[in-house]
Parts: C-alpha cells; sequence; structure tokens
C-alpha cells in the first residue's frame, strides 16, 4: 500500500490480471496477445485481510475462503474507498461470514 497501512479486518480491491480467450464481464483494461489469439485483462477481487505477517506480507481471504499472499506494497492492491465499501459491502460481508464458518483454507502465492 502506497498510502496507509493495513490491519486484520481492512478490506482491500485486488486488480488480478489474467489472460483467456473470453474475458468475463467484470474485465477491464482488456488487451490482445500478440497473435490474437488470448486477451490479457484486469479483473477485480474482493478480498479481506487476514494476518499481516512480520515480513511485510498479507494474508488476503477470497469470498470462497482461499488465502492469498500478497506483499503490501503491490501496487494492484488498494484499501477500499468509502464509495466503493458502500457498493461492494454484501461481497465483504459474504467473506467475513464465510470465514466465521470455514475450515481453515489452503495458502496461495501470487501468480505473477
Amino acid at each position: 500500500m502506497r498510502w496507509t497501512k493495513l490491519a486484520a479486518g481492512d478490506w482491500v480491491i485486488y486488480r488480478k490480471l489474467k489472460h483467456s480467450a473470453v474475458p468475463g464481464p467484470r474485465a477491464t483494461k482488456i488487451s490482445p496477445t500478440p497473435k490474437g489469439e488470448l486477451y490479457s485483462y484486469v479483473v477485480p477481487k474482493y478480498w479481506i485481510v487476514q494476518e499481516v505477517l512480520s515480513d511485510g506480507r498479507l494474508q488476503l481471504r477470497t469470498r470462497r475462503g482461499k488465502i492469498h499472499l500478497i506483499a503490501a506494497s503491490d501496487p494492484n492492491l488498494s484499501r477500499v474507498s468509502w464509495w466503493n465499501r458502500w457498493v461492494y459491502k454484501d461481497r465483504f460481508k459474504r467473506i467475513e461470514t464465510e470465514a466465521n464458518k470455514s475450515a481453515p483454507p489452503d495458502v496461495r502465492q501470487p501468480d505473477h
């Protein structure tokens, strides 16, 4: 994060780079690959900080209970603004609800 520190429980948006033949409806920054067979694009992911690790990485929980380890300084990571907090509150509430009733998740490294 460029301007503030995050703590456990904070809501964040991670802009994940993806590649496929058919971008989904939430895809932005869509561009074709050099031979035009695939597209690269960015999809916003709505995650919650589960834990701040001592090495500066964050454990981020997804809607389905997966955990991703992301550097706090990753430029694709941003704290949720008040507007997004209001618009996407149901997404984040769903993550919090699932976290309270799920088993320990598997931890994933970023796919850069």
